[in-house]
């Protein structure tokens, strides 16, 4: 086996999409990953016609980036377009369930930030809307969907490089920059917890690299340890769970990266496989060259390495429009979507329990 044969940089996808161009709207920019999701789209021929939001310096930041945007003067006006087929929101977290609730009823597919919801409650609000609707509803798991080592890693899976995937680790520090932050982030009935915030993007790896539908999990916390400042707040969190197929996954997530080291996180992770292993340095390799997207890969016919940036590409927005085109599911599959959420929400709920329990 060769280097070549590990590191496949074809296409995800061939197939021909000509379509008209998917207009889209912007409502809720709480958080900057509305720009990358807007990116993304924009890229991959989709067409930004107006934004809303009640935050009008966010709507003046917006309307600097994407110059030709529209701002609408209200949600209602946005939704009441028949022109627009998809919202895109990365509004507070709290209030994405009902923005989506609305968007859908509405007419329109949704796309929201994770975590999509706060609680299994509103999740299964949007569960009832999507079946009423007809809507598609798509989340930005960002670590996973809009990163190539994460990519590649699904293509040296599929691949049969390392056999059967037996175990997930993953550390995803973040970079916290408290001065930055609103108000809103250090409470945790706007953001749900660290594990429901943080941690919907390690359950849908789990999901993806797997092959598992469900899971159940097995240990879960959370703390506080040095942003006492802020009572509500979790700046570490870690859990255990196990997939219905026997694969094992553990995933830690903090807001304790320190500013010398440049970037937003040191995010890593290993992938076990009963022939080999993947570690992926996501978005830097320190002691290296900083850079992101490196991949490493060990098996029977060696160690093999590769900085796979610009080399794999993004399917997830062209696959995003193909299926808000064709009512498809080829971006991700609506029931990881899902699942995704509800575990992370699982063990954010069995850490709440434990923590709660140590203080009696």
């Amino acid at each position: 086996m060769t280097e070549n044969d590990i590191f496949c940089f074809s296409p995800g996808s061939s197939e021909s999409r000509d379509f008209e161009p998917l207009v889209f709207g912007v409502t809720g920019l709480a958080h900057s990953h509305i720009y990358g999701m807007c990116d993304g789209l924009i890229k991959a021929g989709a067409v930004l016609k107006c934004v809303y939001d009640k935050d009008e310096a966010a709507v003046i930041s917006f309307k600097n980036k994407y110059h030709y945007v529209g701002i609408c003067s209200s949600e209602d006006e946005l939704l009441e377009d028949t022109e627009i087929k998809l919202v895109a929101c990365a509004g507070i977290p709290s209030e994405r369930a009902g923005t989506g609730v609305r968007a859908m009823t509405a007419g329109k597919d949704f796309f929201t930030d994770k975590a999509p919801v706060v609680s299994l409650s509103q999740l299964e609000e949007i569960k009832k809307t999507v079946c009423r609707t007809g809507a598609r509803y798509f989340v930005y798991y960002g670590e996973s969907i809009d990163n190539e080592s994460a990519v590649m890693a699904r293509r040296i899976i599929k691949n049969g490089v390392i056999g059967k995937v037996f175990h997930i680790d993953s550390l995803a520090p973040h970079r916290l920059n408290p001065e930055n932050r609103p108000e809103w982030f250090f409470k945790k009935e706007f953001t749900g917890g660290i594990l429901t915030d943080l941690g919907s993007h390690q359950t849908q790896q789990f999901l993806s690299y797997t092959g598992n539908s469900d899971a159940v999990i097995d240990f879960a916390r959370v703390h506080n340890y040095n942003f006492r400042k802020y009572p509500e707040f979790e700046d570490y969190g870690d859990f255990a769970l196990t997939g219905e197929n026997g694969v094992t996954g553990y995933f830690r997530i903090d807001w304790n990266s320190p500013d010398g080291l440049g970037t937003w996180g040191d995010a890593r992770m290993i992938i076990e496989g009963s022939e080999g292993y993947i570690e992926l340095r996501k978005n830097c390799d320190i002691g290296a060259d900083m850079s992101p997207n490196r991949v490493i890969v060990v098996n029977s016919s060696g160690i093999f390495a590769e900085n796979v940036t610009g080399k794999v590409g993004i399917t997830y927005f062209n696959d995003l429009i193909y299926d808000c085109n064709m009512r498809t599911e080829t971006a991700m599959a609506q029931s990881e979507a899902f699942k995704a959420i509800e575990l992370a929400i699982t063990a954010q709920n069995f850490a709440d329990k434990r923590l709660r329990s140590c203080r009696l």
